[in-house]
């Protein structure tokens, strides 16, 4: 049985210049990192109401795909506008473009510096369940 998401787990190339970027946009230093000792080759961020795990990883350790593949998280934002400009002001360029969806559905991505897509949604479902 599914039980949640456990992690997103994204990857860099350059692993110091991305750890830097993603504690700018959290506002925080990962709280997880390894080595503990040495170049960072794998760095994780709590954030949300749940806690949800973010992590990015050296790209060296990537699993081998034998064909294109790929997912696309989206996380939930209060302000998707607001959160598109934030991130587009640390660098990220536009993906998708802020879109509405519909009984106040919105949905965006942008490329963050590093290649990884980050899906934003504006979900009154999820609102209505955290807020609550």
């Amino acid at each position: 049985m599914f039980r949640g998401l456990a992690n997103l787990n994204l990857v860099a190339d350059d692993m110091p210049a991305a750890v830097a970027w993603y504690a700018e946009v959290f506002g925080a230093p990962p709280y997880f990192v390894r080595p503990e000792q040495g170049p960072v080759q794998y760095a994780e961020w709590r954030f949300g109401d749940d806690e949800d795990e973010f992590a990015l990883m050296d790209a060296r350790f990537r699993p081998a795909l034998a064909q294109p593949g790929g997912a696309l998280v989206s996380m939930h934002v209060d302000d998707i506008h607001a959160e598109m400009d934030t991130l587009l002001a640390h660098g990220a360029t536009v993906f998708d473009p802020v879109t509405p969806r519909g009984d106040g559905w919105w949905s965006a991505s942008v490329s963050d510096p590093f290649g990884n897509l980050l899906g934003l949604i504006q979900s009154p479902h999820w609102a209505a369940r955290h807020d609550a």
